[in-house]
């Protein structure tokens, strides 16, 4: 009988809704207990499966009979344990993977969160500095903000850049005078090498050819003096203007943007004490106050560095400038009134070392 029964429920139709519930079987109660008693006490019928649809169907319209079991049982009230498959299933998959409920953080991934988070909060304290400068920078262009001002120190700034300018002029003119002397020392000695070479080949202006050679090399040699003595000049004016000047406008940079800060947190403490007092604003007001103080602070310190900077530039500046001038005065004075001794001793005052000549040009290794 249960041979019979099982081949009559293997090609049975079972009508399936759209969403999986089986409707009433067109049996009697008859058969229902007949296969109840199957499932019972014949074969396993977990694992086997009736087909949708007909024999032989699509494998999408293959269900469990244990689906269909449960579902009749569930219709009459009874409420079924789990079945050995569907444990061995979960277990399985429990084994698939494991420790997926107690997932833990290395130190690693740690670190690396920290390091995100600290970026990320650096990035949102530089775009709120940037937001409260801007809009700083903004109302005292327009009129609508004030500003701290230190009358006597943007006095002495002003100086400072006006001299810088002064003083670059200087070097472009003292450059451009060492080309063009360095182009006529160089005439000078070709000419000389010339009337040589014309006094030897002309027997009758022999002695007239000689003089002028002489006087030309003569020339050239204390035009060689002075340009040691102009370069020497320029490369120290140059290392006044664009290495200890340049550092203490650099200083004056930080100080005129940490200005600019502390005036934005200032304006924006002003605003918060002009407004309602109640708990969330108090909180405001303190933070307000604690920034203020750091950027006050540093305006202070860098206001203090400034102040001493060009106290002591002042100082080297007209150390520096009162020997390169002497040196530049003496140096021409001596060449065109003709003095070679006096043009030489000057050189040894200040320690002036002339340049061998050629030494400018590159060797034969380097033209390789």
């Amino acid at each position: 009988m249960a041979d019979s029964i099982m081949s009559k429920a293997a090609t049975m139709e079972i009508p399936i809704n759209s969403n999986g519930d089986t409707g009433t079987l067109p049996e009697d109660d008859s058969l229902e207990q007949d296969l109840q008693q199957v499932m019972v006490s014949g074969p396993n019928l977990n694992e086997t499966s009736i087909v949708s649809g007909g024999y032989g169907g699509p494998a999408g319209g293959i269900i469990p009979t244990s689906t269909i079991k449960d579902i009749r049982m569930k219709s009459r009230g009874v409420n079924l344990p789990h079945s050995h498959s569907s444990a061995s299933r979960l277990a399985h998959q429990s084994d698939q993977h494991p420790g997926s409920s107690n997932h833990s953080i290395s130190p690693t991934e740690e670190v690396s969160r920290g390091v995100a988070v600290e970026k990320l909060d650096s990035v949102k304290k530089w775009g709120i500095n940037t937001y409260k400068c801007t809009k700083q920078m903004f109302s005292e262009k327009f009129g609508r903000g004030s500003r701290t001002v230190d009358l006597e120190l943007e006095a002495q700034i002003e100086l400072l850049k006006d001299t810088k300018s002064k003083y670059e002029n200087i070097l472009r003119l003292a450059t451009a005078l060492i080309s063009h002397f360095q182009s006529m020392v160089e005439t000078q000695q070709a000419l000389g090498d010339t009337f040589t070479d014309l006094s030897q080949k002309s027997p009758e202006l022999q002695d007239e050819f000689g003089y002028n050679a002489e006087t030309q090399k003569l020339l050239c040699k204390n035009g060689e003096s002075l340009l040691g003595a102009i370069n020497f000049f320029v490369s120290s004016v140059n290392t006044l203007v664009n290495k200890t000047m340049e550092d203490t406008l650099i200083t004056i940079k930080h100080y005129e943007n940490a200005r600019l800060e502390f005036d934005a947190y200032r304006s924006d403490l002003e605003e918060l004490s002009m407004g309602p007092r109640d708990a969330a604003s108090m909180v405001r007001i303190e933070m307000a106050q604690h920034d203020y103080q750091i950027h006050r602070d540093k305006y202070e310190r860098l206001r203090s560095d400034v102040t001493i900077k060009l106290k002591f530039l002042e100082e080297n500046k007209v150390k520096v400038m009162h020997k390169q001038l002497l040196l530049f005065h003496n140096a021409t004075s001596a060449y065109f009134a003709g003095n070679q001794q006096q043009l030489e001793q000057t050189l040894i005052q200040f320690n002036v070392k002339l340049k061998p000549p050629g030494s400018d040009k590159p060797s034969w290794l380097e033209e390789q």
